[in-house]
């Protein structure tokens, strides 16, 4: 005979007493609660979920057509002799008489990039951004890392490029190589720049610029840059921005000459050097035209002492240096 419960009526508290012991155990483990899927991102989405359409316009802008990249010694300025990587881009809206890279100055529709890498030569589309400029620059290199030249062409043309590159090149340094055309453009990538070669040419010695379609392909955005300068004056005006620009930085004034013009006409361009940026270095750089180059006259001894003592009677740091890289016949 059962007991009766001295609790009053009987109730269950728990799992039934006729469950088996399998049920009983199963009843008692804690709900497991799975964490739902993640969305996954569509294969034909170009951009990351979280970036936003000032990021995705910025990133469009950032690249370049690039005509080539290759490893050699700095052929000129204030860096000469130093081993560096070059990235040389296609485009630019000048003339110079003496130009020793014109397949540089047009902008090809469908540009081809020219890759001297350490596993050999080859080349890729044109268009590339920072990153794949970065990988190639790396590739380019025998082993230890060597400070980065970008050149051209016009490099400010392309500043979201400039801009950018430092980020994915670091710790290498980034060096700028720009004939001072583009004030406003050289004032945004200054802070990603480690140096800046800023040529200083007389107005004369260029034909009427060629402005660029500076345009990404199929994507509708047009670079906003100063427009190339014309004449004495906005030249002068162009040139006393990018040295006011250039005070307190790493930089050099390289002032390209020939014996087509006498010492006096270069006086302006070491006058604004001096009231203007007084501690930059002078390079003066006799032109070596290529060959074919119509009506350009080699410098001589006289005009080498005239300039320099010029400099120097400025308070100038002056340096006469050719274009190293030719003299040995190097890129």
């Amino acid at each position: 005979m059962r007991k009766p419960n001295p609790f009053g009526a009987s109730r269950r508290c728990g799992p039934s007493s006729r469950s088996p012991p399998s049920r009983r155990l199963q009843s008692r483990r804690p709900k497991v609660t799975r964490p739902k899927a993640r969305k996954r991102r569509s294969r034909s989405s170009s951009l990351p979920l979280a970036m936003s359409a000032t990021q995705a316009t910025e990133r469009k802008i950032t690249t370049a057509p690039v005509l080539e990249v290759f490893a050699s010694i700095q052929g000129e300025g204030l860096y000469v002799g130093e081993p560096q990587v070059f990235v040389r881009l296609f485009g630019c809206p000048f003339r110079c008489r003496w130009c020793d890279t014109p397949g540089s100055l047009a902008l090809p529709e469908k540009p081809r990039a020219r890759l001297d890498l350490s596993g050999g030569r080859r080349h890729a589309d044109g268009w590339a951004s920072p990153f794949q400029a970065a990988t190639w620059i790396a590739s380019a290199e025998s082993g230890s890392r060597r400070t980065v030249s970008v050149t051209g062409g016009e490099p400010l043309q392309w500043p979201g490029f400039v801009r950018s590159l430092r980020r994915f090149v670091a710790p290498r340094r980034v060096h700028l190589e720009t004939a001072g055309g583009h004030p406003r453009a050289l004032a945004q990538v200054l802070p990603a720049v480690d140096h800046v070669s800023l040529d200083l040419k007389l107005s004369e010695d260029l034909d009427p610029p060629v402005p660029l379609p500076v345009e990404e392909p199929e994507q509708g955005i047009v670079s906003t840059l100063d427009a190339p300068p014309v004449g004495r004056l906005e030249w002068a005006q162009a040139r006393a921005a990018c040295l006011f620009s250039l005070r307190g930085h790493d930089a050099c004034a390289k002032i390209p000459f020939s014996g087509n013009h006498p010492a006096s006409r270069y006086a302006p361009l070491l006058d604004d050097v001096a009231g203007i940026a007084a501690e930059m270095p002078v390079v003066l750089q006799p032109i070596t035209a290529l060959p074919g180059a119509e009506g350009v006259i080699a410098p001589g001894r006289e005009l080498f002492d005239e300039l320099t003592e010029m400099a120097l009677s400025r308070g100038l740091h002056v340096r006469l240096l050719p274009q190293v890289h030719r003299s040995l016949h190097l890129p």
